[in-house]
């Protein structure tokens, strides 16, 4: 829903009213409007319009694959997205990746052999690399009910591809999905064995109530007739400038707000222009202030708390942001929360190295934000029954507070407790594994 405001209410929020605007006059106005005479400690300038500028890091397209015709639909599809991104970039924003969608992939391989399912996804896994797009097939398991062989297919397609990712639904309305936590879990010790530096992780997700049409990867998915497209922001940036050099947490909240309000509206914009020129309908934006290494969440929230990320303030500093979240004027898709990726953040994966942080308080911070246990690395010998009850905490947590949460966990074949992963991945930073609690 879409907030009107005053013309006063405007010029009191300063930077806000920049959002009826392109980012570019944003400047210009500001200075036009009227100034508001004050005194003393009441003296207050208008908010600047922000300096940075969140990516896009994915625009997500949902289709609802056939087999028997896939690649006419991929090339009408990548048509629609190297359209939309060229889009994007004219309105200022710069778009760091296209990605496919698909259906729960069970239901476009019912029928297949088992060889030949494998066989159209090692085809279809050469058609991503070489179009340039990632995709995701979706979940193995969407209910407690569905053939946990399914879970197993999905380990041998990620253990034979390079860029196809899938998922397992551990849980939803109906609360946890034992079965599939089962399967999750052996998926996992599965892969970690089976593929290169235990990499093949990081393409798989024990989800908990995501909703469809989530532009993340993934858990990414969808179950209606497709055509729609959404968007995932890549803004920790944004936050970090919101939060430098403020005097307490209500200043930073506003300025946060102010300044995601701003490019939200703006992208938004665009991306309805996208919509009503084509075909595609616009599922949302997933809000969530997604990190990338030096572009650290971590990093921007040690600017608010003044010490290290994992020290007491932490918590208050992850509401606060999931809070602010909640209040941007957009369509909101997937997550829209607080994301703590640990390999994917320079300094969280710093304080994960220290032992600023474990897997207790990652999800103690869950709790308040919507992160779960995100690209965390583990022991190799890690058990499928350890993987079993870590799963399991994250989906009970999610069900008991009704929010979407995943688990993206790393066992490091040949690695133990103290050794440092050796991840070949340029979105993936190193750190020290720890020891898990027995």
């Amino acid at each position: 829903m879409k907030l009107k405001f005053t013309r006063r209410e405007l010029v009191r929020r300063g930077a806000a009213a920049a959002s009826l605007l392109s980012p570019a006059l944003a400047t210009q106005k500001l200075r036009e409007m009227p100034k508001k005479e004050t005194r003393g400690a009441e003296a207050r300038a208008p908010r600047e319009p922000s300096r940075e500028k969140p990516k896009i890091r994915a625009i997500t397209a949902f289709i609802r694959l056939n087999p028997s015709h896939h690649e006419s639909q991929i090339h009408e599809t990548l048509t629609f997205l190297r359209g939309a991104k060229s889009s994007f970039e004219k309105s200022g924003y710069a778009v760091e990746g296209v990605r496919i969608t698909t259906q729960p992939f069970p239901e476009y391989v019912r029928g297949l052999s088992r060889e030949d399912a494998l066989s159209f996804f090692r085809a279809y896994d050469s058609l991503a690399a070489k179009e340039n797009f990632d995709a995701a097939i979706g979940p193995a398991m969407t209910a407690d009910s569905d053939d946990p062989g399914y879970a197993e297919m999905l380990g041998e397609i990620i253990m034979g591809s390079t860029i196809l990712g899938g998922s397992v639904a551990m849980a939803g309305d109906d609360g946890i999905h034992w079965n599939a936590v089962r399967a999750a879990a052996k998926l996992v010790r599965y892969v970690a064995l089976r593929t290169p530096h235990s990499q093949g992780n990081f393409r798989f997700a024990a989800t908990a109530l995501l909703p469809p049409l989530t532009p993340f990867y993934p858990g990414s998915y969808h179950v209606g007739p497709g055509g729609a497209f959404a968007l995932g922001l890549e803004s920790a940036n944004l936050v970090a400038e919101a939060f430098t050099g403020k005097p307490d947490d209500a200043a930073a909240r506003q300025a946060l707000i102010d300044s995601l309000s701003l490019h939200a509206r703006a992208i938004e914009a665009a991306a309805q222009k996208v919509g009503r020129d084509t075909r595609w309908s616009y599922a949302g934006i997933d809000l969530s202030p997604a990190p990338v290494k030096d572009v650290s969440i971590g990093g921007a929230i040690e600017k608010l708390t003044g010490t290290k990320f994992g020290a007491a303030g932490t918590m208050t500093a992850c509401a606060l942001i999931t809070g602010a979240l909640k209040e941007i004027p957009a369509k909101h898709a997937g997550y829209s929360g607080l994301m703590l990726p640990i390999l994917e953040d320079a300094v969280l994966a710093q304080r994960w190295s220290e032992g600023m942080l474990s897997m207790d308080s990652l999800l103690a911070y869950s709790a308040v934000c919507g992160t779960g246990l995100d690209v965390v690395p583990l022991p190799g010998n890690t058990t499928q029954a350890q993987l079993e009850r870590i799963m399991g905490d994250v989906a009970s947590l999610a069900v008991k507070w009704h929010k979407p949460l995943s688990a993206r966990l790393l066992p490091v074949a040949g690695k133990k407790a103290g050794d440092q992963t050796d991840f070949d991945d340029p979105f993936l930073v190193n750190a020290t594994i720890q020891e898990l609690k027995h």
